[in-house]
């Protein structure tokens, strides 16, 4: 029997990813991609915008940002897509549509494609806890970073063996 587990040293350095960030709430977002870029970066990926192992794709909102990881997934050559945004809760159902669609349809796309779509997209009910969580207290875009690089380590160890 095989045990398969993902890691951070086996040829980290030749995974390639995709960061899609939503613009909407970008006082959130830009902390989160900051951190993931800081996780990435600490693990031997080169995180330059103008290298070869990430690229990024800003879009209006968390709403659209499934729509572009499944053109990315499709696009091929990516080993793991980190979506970053962030949804606060407001006085209308709003919140309720865009969460659960964000959800959703980002984790459609991994199922849909085998290629792993990281969910990093903030749930919050306050500015202030969304805050907290890129970065005031803990960045969690270090988080969705480094589930990215176990997962993609771990796809290509089941599909090697």
């Amino acid at each position: 029997m095989t045990t398969f587990e993902g890691n951070f040293t086996d040829n980290i350095t030749q995974l390639r990813f995709a960061i899609i960030i939503g613009r909407f709430n970008d006082l959130v977002t830009d902390k989160l991609l900051s951190g993931c870029q800081d996780c990435l970066k600490r693990h031997g990926i080169d995180v330059n915008p103008e290298g070869n192992q990430v690229d990024y794709v800003w879009v209006p909102g968390s709403f659209e940002v499934p729509m572009i990881a499944r053109q990315m997934a499709l696009k091929g050559g990516y080993d793991a897509i980190i979506c970053l945004g962030a949804v606060i809760r407001g006085q209308t159902p709003h919140f309720d549509y865009v969460s659960g669609e964000a959800a959703k349809n980002i984790a459609a796309v991994g199922m849909q494609t085998g290629v792993p779509v990281i969910f990093g997209i903030l749930t919050t009910d306050t500015m202030q806890q969304a805050l907290e969580r890129a970065g005031i207290k803990a960045n969690h875009g270090w988080n969705y970073a480094l589930n990215a690089l176990e997962m993609a380590n771990l796809m290509r160890q089941i599909k090697a063996n």
